[in-house]
């Protein structure tokens, strides 16, 4: 094999662009979340990085992907931080990376199937579905340039910046050719931005006041039960999700990720940096498909080069004007992403129901995926105790599960479906 196409670690300074070049396929996804969520995009940019570092670490450096942050998080991202505040909402995303590290044990004792029996297609589909689903009010309300009930950009202004991300969004992933195919939100947010600038929507002001060299504002988690119980179910699906990953990077390289460096240790990987991400004041991480499908168009299969991209977003972290900049985008340009996005997700979780192939009219699986669904986006809560009630996404995850384990299954007594083509790349 030529050296380009090396599986094996190899960390060289000639390869630094080739890194930043993976950290600008990342870059729109990256920060769209703690913008969307009210946490720091430069402490984003460093946890990615820094979580991306940890996991070579515990993969031995085998695996080229770069870890950053997590749609499926937002939901209770925003809800714990309505509710509870950002430190103790952080406590519930690192106690999520937490149950990642435990998954990771359960799987090196019993195997990658006992997770897949208690977490199928049926709970996680649905699961996901709910995560889009929850969100596409707050998706609405932003493209119509409002948060809650405030106006923030006059509506007609409002619809003509995000309808404009949302469809070059669109147009870049159906229509972009090699690198320009792979960052279609990134490019949304710019034609959005540049629309702005022209309807007069846009403050520098916090970008004039802001140092050019500042160290993120890093936030430490306060433990509150409350929000420990509400988010943790949620990571129910990216955990099935990570397996397609690594499935998905072993097809693009020809290596088989889930025997050497092991799924157990991806898992494990995965679960310290979120934990990290998260005891910083960062979003959970993921692995980026984005990335991966830049590792499938250039062919360089080198993990280091994700140490390199790594690099470049802890040093953009500590770009002050950095993170001011992207305090400027407009409510409408994000909720024109957040259309599609969301919808993403909740069309993600169709497929995994519709490639498992069950039979959605067999009662069981009638009932599962209907109370899921009807828990999840109807707001159902139950009440433990005086102070505290259990609802939402989190609800609807636990509810799944007990439901899978509990519900005879008298016609449905057959083998686990295979993944019918794991060489697919998702979208996150």
């Amino acid at each position: 094999m030529s050296d380009v196409h090396s599986t094996e670690y190899n960390f060289r300074p000639k390869d630094a662009f080739l890194g930043a070049q993976m950290l600008f396929v990342a870059f729109g996804a990256l920060v769209l979340v703690p913008l969307l969520t009210g946490l720091d995009p430069n402490v984003a940019l460093f946890t990615a990085g820094a979580g991306t570092l940890l996991f070579q670490i515990v993969t031995k450096g085998r695996v080229p992907v770069f870890l950053a942050s997590s749609f499926a998080f937002i939901a209770p991202i925003i809800y714990g931080v309505q509710t509870w505040g950002i430190p103790a909402t952080l406590s519930g995303l690192a106690a999520a990376g937490a149950f990642y590290i435990v998954l990771s044990f359960l799987i090196n004792i019993f195997g990658v199937e006992a997770l897949r029996r208690v977490l199928p297609p049926i709970v996680t589909g649905p699961v996901i579905m709910v995560i889009g689903l929850v969100l596409a009010p707050v998706a609405v309300s932003m493209a119509l340039g409002k948060s809650g009930d405030t106006v923030l950009v006059v509506e007609w202004k409002a619809l003509v910046i995000s309808l404009s991300a949302l469809g070059t969004t669109v147009m870049v992933s159906l229509l972009g050719r090699g690198w320009f195919k792979l960052v279609p939100i990134l490019s949304g947010i710019t034609v959005g931005y540049a629309i702005s600038l022209f309807l007069g929507v846009v403050s520098f002001d916090a970008i004039s006041t802001a140092p050019w060299v500042a160290m993120p504002n890093f936030v430490f988690p306060e433990f509150k039960w409350e929000a420990v119980l509400f988010i943790v179910p949620v990571a129910i699906a990216p955990a099935i999700e990570h397996f397609g990953d690594v499935l998905a990077i072993g097809c693009v390289t020809g290596k088989d990720y889930v025997k050497d460096p092991g799924i157990n240790r991806t898992m494990l990987g995965d679960g310290l940096a979120t934990s990290l991400a998260s005891c910083l004041g960062g979003p959970p991480n993921t692995t980026y498909s984005e990335v991966s499908g830049a590792v499938a168009l250039t062919k360089v299969f080198n993990p280091g080069i994700m140490t390199w991209a790594a690099i470049a977003a802890i040093l953009l972290a500590f770009v002050g004007k950095l993170g001011a900049f992207l305090s400027t985008i407009p409510v409408p340009v994000m909720g024109g992403i957040m259309v599609l996005l969301f919808g993403a997700i909740m069309v993600v979780g169709m497929n995994t129901l519709v490639k498992a192939g069950n039979d959605l009219m067999q009662p069981r699986n009638l009932a599962i995926v209907a109370i899921i669904v009807i828990f999840g986006v109807g707001g159902m809560s139950l009440p433990f105790g005086a102070e505290f009630r259990l609802g939402g996404i989190g609800l609807a995850g636990i509810v799944g599960v007990v439901l899978n384990l509990v519900l005879p299954c008298r016609d449905c007594d057959q083998p686990l479906p295979e993944e019918k083509d794991p060489c697919t790349i998702k979208t996150d």
